[in-house]
């Protein structure tokens, strides 16, 4: 991992993904690029030329000096951090960005755990989540002594779920984090007894060849399950497959990954199917 991309807004969210991105950044040898996306309106930018250059100037100089107080950070030493400063006009262009710089990771901070709506979609974490090809590590609260060791993904038997598995074990492999797999057995929707579940995993391993402990979690719905195994374990992250541009409701799971991204106060690391 050679290049972790950090949107900043200057809010303290952003300034806690910082921190967790500088961790990472430490523990692999990688450099930090930080971004902040001015979002300049279309009013400044119809004036003259002479008066576009002067209020851009003015804009420049005005995030340059708050990026000089909010990087000056003891856990940024020793860290290379390239600053990058843009004018966006859709929020997608941080994955254009994100392409340009070679990025590996993207790590952002996101607010609180309130509620769907309020929270993550329709939120700029929600649009860079939706659109990034890259992983999004989606940090919610101060941690500064983030690790990365264990690492939960729920497991199901729809379709993608080999493609799903192959991509968090790949990206748990870079960390040399464990992979826990879990399948969330419920009452209302699919009831398996245990006898039957283990015959239903232990078939599919079989066909797809995949060699891997799926622990088996009872609980009242799949994202209670998931986010209660992972607080059982002490998981580090929970890994939430997406679909891309069509958004967090089209998660390979649904509104079921919706409300994990919301309500977990763990990091969530989202990639892309």
């Amino acid at each position: 991992m050679k290049n972790i991309l950090v949107p900043i807004d200057f809010s303290e969210h952003s300034e806690y993904a910082l921190e967790v991105a500088a961790i990472i950044a430490q523990k692999k040898g990688s450099r930090l690029t930080v971004l902040h996306m001015i979002g300049i309106s279309e009013a400044i930018l119809a004036k003259d030329e002479t008066q576009e250059m002067e209020e851009a100037r003015y804009y420049m100089n005005l995030v340059k000096e708050r990026f000089s107080t909010f990087l000056d950070k003891e856990y940024l030493k020793d860290i290379e951090v390239t600053q990058i400063v843009q004018n966006y006009k859709i929020f997608n262009e941080i994955n254009q960005v994100a392409e340009e710089q070679e990025i590996d990771l993207i790590v952002m901070g996101s607010h609180g755990t309130s509620g769907l709506k309020d929270v993550f979609v329709g939120s700029n974490t929600e649009k860079v989540v939706r659109t990034s090809n890259v992983p999004v590590l989606v940090i919610k609260e101060h941690m500064p002594s983030f690790k990365m060791e264990k690492m939960v993904l729920a497991w199901h038997f729809r379709d993608g779920c080999v493609e799903n598995y192959r991509k968090a074990r790949d990206f748990a492999d870079g960390f040399k984090a464990k992979l826990c797999l879990v399948y969330i057995n419920t009452p209302a929707y699919n009831f398996l007894s245990t006898h039957e579940a283990e015959d239903k995993l232990s078939q599919f391993m079989y066909n797809t060849g995949i060699r891997e402990e799926v622990k088996i979690y009872n609980d009242y719905s799949v994202e209670k399950g998931i986010l209660n195994y992972a607080e059982s374990i002490r998981a580090d992250v929970i890994a939430v497959p997406t679909h891309g541009r069509q958004g967090l409701a089209h998660f390979v799971m649904g509104s079921i990954g919706e409300d994990i991204a919301n309500h977990s106060k763990k990091p969530v690391i989202t990639f892309r199917m």
